[in-house]
């Protein structure tokens, strides 16, 4: 598979949680874990499960920076 996105980051699915509709989805990539959102037929239909390989493609025209 080929994409436009730069930032792939490659590691291990540690937890899925179930919505309704939704899934987040956290992938362990070594220093830190990413959190997806993503849906429950998607879920499926990659064939997530916990301890599988899976990549956080990351692709983002804007940076947004707050603070309270």
């Amino acid at each position: 598979m080929k994409l436009s996105a730069r930032n792939i980051l490659d590691g291990t699915v540690t937890e899925i949680v179930k919505g309704a509709v939704t899934s987040h989805v956290r992938i362990d990539i070594g220093s830190t874990t990413i959190t997806a959102s993503i849906t429950n037929y998607a879920v499926a239909e990659l064939g997530l499960t916990v301890g599988s390989k899976a990549s956080a493609v990351i692709k983002a025209s804007d940076v947004m920076v707050g603070v309270k």
